[in-house]
């Protein structure tokens, strides 16, 4: 995959004792996208827009705000994570992502 005509944010952003790092990509629509690397750890999340989280390599254990279980995303899946919620992530190796932000 490759963007092009973006703006790229150089500073990055920063969660986890450096555990997840991530660049915010600005596109000229006004879309706004994430690239980011997570090493092994559990993490959890809060959102306020709607994002389309992208596993780009390695994989993730996904666990939704009011799910009781994990699934496991790996190279070249995606899932959804609402609006104003949360989710609960294990990274048993790495994770290469790409995080879409939805903004209604």
């Amino acid at each position: 995959m490759e963007f092009k005509n973006v703006t790229v944010i150089k500073k990055a952003n920063v969660y986890f004792d450096g555990k997840v790092t991530s660049r915010t990509v600005l596109f000229e629509s006004g879309e706004k996208k994430t690239l980011g690397f997570m090493l092994k750890g559990d993490y959890e999340f809060g959102t306020s827009a709607e994002e389309i989280m992208e596993v780009i390599g390695g994989s993730m254990d996904i666990m939704l705000k009011d799910e009781t279980a994990y699934k496991t995303y790996s190279e070249g899946e995606s899932f959804v994570v609402p609006a104003d919620s949360s989710y609960k992530i294990i990274v048993k190796e790495y994770a290469d992502y790409c995080c879409s932000y939805i903004e209604k």
